[in-house]
């Protein structure tokens, strides 16, 4: 049997997720907590495989409680149950330590299969989370280029070499080139032309 622990600040939601769980056959609801402080209290005693946890609670929210549950150690698996799917949610969460996230709108089959792929150690993401997970690993870098760098870029954008961009700039050809690399990474490029087409593109360079 899969223990879970039922995490949520309103009895009627925690009740509707027991009655959804009683037929699954192998899973057991061992506790309920309204709060993420409780839930720790719980989850030390009652010891579940997979702790279903809401994220805007009262006192303790779901993203505290998940690092508390890995401070003192406890072996519990947290899914994420919430309405909530914005960056501001599901980055914390998914940093703190979740092994999945999931929207109170998942189907009861699909909620069931969740819980068993949680407690294999398995990652379930509900498919607007995925999208925005994905999303932000696609973003390029955003730090802003120094001043030094965005010389730097200018003079290679006027087809200055290395050497004479270092001699205008009265610094060291490595430096220069420490510089490049910096401006690749926060362009994500990987060329000197792709550096000058997107600083362009960007608005960070003027023709």
């Amino acid at each position: 049997m899969i223990r879970v622990l039922l995490v949520d600040d309103h009895p009627v939601v925690r009740n509707g997720l027991r009655g959804m769980l009683a037929d699954a056959g192998d899973i057991e609801v061992v506790g309920e907590a309204g709060d993420g402080a409780e839930a720790v209290d719980v989850a030390a005693v009652q010891a579940p495989d997979v702790v279903l946890m809401d994220l805007r609670m009262p006192r303790v929210d779901g993203v505290a409680a998940i690092r508390r549950l890995a401070a003192r150690g406890l072996p519990a698996r947290v899914l994420v149950l919430t309405t909530y799917d914005t960056d501001q949610d599901v980055v914390p969460a998914i940093e703190a330590g979740a092994t999945g996230y999931l929207l109170k709108d998942t189907p009861r089959d699909q909620l069931c299969e969740a819980i068993r792929a949680a407690a294999r150690g398995e990652a379930v993401l509900s498919p607007s989370v995925a999208g925005r997970l994905m999303g932000r690993i696609r973003e390029p870098a955003t730090e802003p280029l120094s001043n030094r760098e965005l010389e730097v870029l200018g003079l290679i954008a006027q087809g200055c070499t290395n050497r004479d961009a270092a001699g205008r700039l009265f610094i060291s050809e490595a430096t220069v080139k420490t510089h490049l690399l910096h401006i690749y990474a926060k362009l994500g490029v990987n060329d000197r032309a792709a550096a000058v087409a997107t600083a362009f593109a960007r608005g960070l360079l003027r023709g």
